[in-house]
């Protein structure tokens, strides 16, 4: 499998579309942007049937603009919108959170597709395409993913991408106004990684 990855942006010459960080057969990876609004937006509003109640990204402009600047201008946050290579229309976003240096060198993700691309592959794709970045060039050793129980969808994309469960956290997480519980999941460097454009399984 041929995947083009460079540490500096690259273009799809196939495309106008801005340059991709990474790409696989049918994603590339590349960052938010102010002028993705009107696109990232109209992509999550109707999408809130497969969202709700596990995800809640902006589906306003104001809320864009504030979401985008935190995965912009905090060096513990870095955001890649996954868009299909084909005609670059934005198929889902992956974004690693709390990013810790140092001795841990761990990051965690929150991720979502949206309703017109998903149930495709192609959030294995760019779940597949963010691990080889982040323990490449990023320079992490763990990322961990934290899901509720019933998510079915989330729990069964870490699975195919090599996650191992490290438990279950009552409460853990404040989402829509309730504390929630969550399966913790993780992988580090060492661990396998997924083949970029492997076929769900």
């Amino acid at each position: 499998m041929v995947i083009t990855a460079y540490a500096g942006l690259m273009a799809d010459v196939r495309t106008p579309h801005p340059p991709y960080l990474t790409a696989g057969p049918r994603v590339g990876l590349r960052p938010f942007r102010y002028e993705d609004a009107e696109e990232f937006t109209a992509r999550a509003r109707e999408s809130e049937d497969l969202h709700r109640p596990w995800l809640f990204p902006p589906g306003t402009a104001a809320a864009y603009a504030d979401y985008a600047r935190a995965l912009l201008e905090d060096p513990a946050r870095l955001g890649y919108l996954v868009c299909r290579r084909d005609d670059g229309g934005i198929a889902g976003f992956v974004n690693i959170n709390n990013i810790v240096r140092g001795s841990f060198q761990c990051g965690a993700l929150g991720y979502g597709a949206f309703a017109h691309a998903a149930g495709r592959g192609l959030m294995s794709e760019a779940l597949a395409l963010v691990l080889r970045h982040a323990f490449g060039p990023l320079g992490l050793h763990r990322l961990e993913a934290n899901i509720q129980p019933g998510n079915e969808h989330s729990l069964a994309l870490v699975r195919r991408a090599g996650f191992r469960h490290e438990g279950y956290s009552p409460a853990m997480l404040r989402v829509d106004g309730e504390w929630r519980d969550h399966e913790r999941w993780a992988i580090t460097a060492e661990m396998p990684l997924p083949p970029v454009g492997a076929p769900r399984r």
